[in-house]
């Protein structure tokens, strides 16, 4: 059940789920160009596409490709309150459990191995686990993070409930304990971090990563360059499918020695930093502070001067950074949204500069809130709606496997005007 869960298309032979998952970018495809014939746009091709789409980019790697899994911790199938897994089942049925994820294909050995580890450890702990925060209980979820270099970062996330701080100290010790000289010494974590929380996410600058042991960041090397993380920096689940993703949108951009390209959702900088030495300015833009610190960091390691990133609400900083922009050179936008897409004001100030001609849409989800974002690239302007900008078009799709197993596809949709 797990394995279905999670992983849909594990009993599929890998060919037949690339050909899965092109049928629903095509589906995604041919919803565009009818949602933008109501708009008056006259988008059908050949299939009734709203522009070209080539065959799915098969992943490198197919089974344990995932470079970061989370854990929650729950009643398991035999009861048991501290089981470390994944969840089967729903709220609203009532029927979760949550299921140890030793089988399942796309987490690597390695995460499986930390989560026995924190299930071992837990289970020792006096502590209850945390399921519902209003019935009390501590111990919660579990982030692992490894790169290609070897390193691993495990990040273990604690409900405070009413303990103080001697009584949390001593929980922090026994955790740093048993993973450098106890059972858990064989992960060989790079790094080993804690957060207290009281919500269900909850970011740095609300409650701090504390570091337990070992080194703060963990490092990952991608076309080339070298790459620092922090605990809640994006960086793309597959590393060697960002890779061939990451060259792929390189060349799409078409960027000459002129260009300035403005990545949009920039994460730890990976897009804009694999392709400064194309262009003669990158601009980065990302609401997670730490990752804003890791790209400015990565820029400078890797000798690369000619990129500045800016940290905040895209909404925020993209309209004002644009509203102002007098510079004559051409400008390639990369935008690489979470599932909730763009904010509407984002899209606004990039239809509203002239100076975008080429634009670059990286969804994980096209079919969801990317498809509104996708209509409001394309429609034509409203004064109504502040889009005084000519219109985008679609001129190209590239899907690519970046969830080898899953329904999931990552769509490289290309606009210009």
């Amino acid at each position: 059940r797990l394995a279905n869960a999670v992983t849909p298309l594990w009993r599929l032979p890998y060919q037949e789920q690339l050909q899965v998952k092109y049928e629903s970018q095509r589906k995604v495809l041919q919803t565009l160009a009818s949602r933008l014939e109501e708009l008056g746009i006259d988008a059908q091709k050949p299939g009734g596409l709203c522009c070209p789409l080539q065959p799915v980019v098969p992943s490198p790697i197919i089974n344990g490709y995932r470079n970061k899994s989370t854990f929650s911790v729950n009643r398991g199938p035999d009861g048991n309150p501290k089981t470390v897994g994944l969840y089967v089942g729903t709220g609203r049925g009532r029927n979760i459990v949550c299921v140890k994820a030793n089988h399942v294909e796309n987490i690597p050995s390695k995460h499986k191995q930390v989560a026995q580890c924190y299930e071992e450890f837990i289970c020792r702990s006096p502590l209850d686990s945390c399921i519902l925060f209003h019935e009390g209980g501590h111990w919660r979820e579990l982030v692992v993070r490894t790169t290609s270099c070897g390193h691993t970062m495990a990040i273990i996330t604690f409900h405070p409930q009413q303990l103080g701080q001697e009584a949390l100290d001593t929980q922090k010790a026994l955790l740093k304990e048993f993973f450098t000289c106890g059972p858990g010494a064989v992960c060989a974590l790079t790094s080993l971090y804690f957060q207290e929380s009281t919500m269900t996410r909850c970011s740095h600058e609300q409650s701090p990563y504390q570091l337990l042991h070992g080194a703060p960041h963990i490092f990952e090397e991608l076309l080339g360059l070298k790459f620092r993380i922090s605990p809640d920096a994006f960086f793309q689940v597959n590393t060697a499918g960002a890779q061939v993703l990451y060259q792929a949108v390189g060349e799409l951009c078409q960027a000459t020695g002129d260009t300035v390209l403005l990545d949009i959702c920039c994460g730890t900088g990976t897009i804009g930093l694999s392709l400064a030495n194309r262009v003669s300015k990158v601009i980065g833009v990302e609401v997670v502070e730490k990752a804003i610190e890791d790209a400015e960091w990565n820029a400078a390691f890797n000798g690369i001067s000619n990129c500045e990133f800016h940290s905040g609400k895209a909404e925020a900083v993209l309209p004002q950074l644009l509203a102002s922009w007098e510079d004559a050179r051409p400008v390639v936008a990369v935008v690489n949204p979470s599932r909730a897409g763009l904010h509407y004001r984002v899209v606004r100030a990039i239809r509203n500069c002239r100076s975008i001609r080429r634009l670059l849409y990286i969804s994980c989800k096209p079919e969801g809130e990317a498809m509104r974002n996708f209509l409001e690239l394309c429609c034509p302007p409203n004064p109504k709606k502040k889009l005084a900008g000519e219109p985008f078009t679609p001129v190209l799709a590239i899907p690519f496997d970046m969830f080898p197993h899953t329904v999931h596809c990552e769509l490289v949709l290309l606009f210009t005007r």
